[in-house]
């Protein structure tokens, strides 16, 4: 799986890219069919404290998932994204099984 990590207007740390690959990598447990994977961080212009996002988009055969996820922190935004997909990529295993 080719993992991209975009950072839109500021830069990514070191550690945060590392625990980004280590994350998404772990999705291929849950459906080893995936393609690619896009990671965008955004900061919210929001004032609340959670103003970190993180958007998700897998491209697997037939179609692609997405998850976007908003806190306070861009470990904890990744941690809940890769959540909702691994919940996404166990329906959509589920879904491909059934044809």
């Amino acid at each position: 799986m080719n993992i991209t990590i975009q950072s839109v207007k500021f830069d990514a740390a070191d550690h945060l890219q590392g625990f980004i690959e280590q994350k998404v990598s772990k999705l291929d447990v849950f459906f080893d069919g995936i393609i690619d994977a896009e990671v965008i961080l955004k900061l919210d212009k929001a004032e609340s404290s959670e103003n970190k996002v993180a958007e998700i988009n897998l491209k697997v055969p037939g179609g692609d998932l997405f998850a976007k996820k908003q806190n306070k922190s861009f470990e904890e935004a990744v941690d809940s994204s890769c959540e909702a997909m691994r919940k996404q990529l166990i329906k959509y295993k589920e879904k491909v099984k059934a044809k």
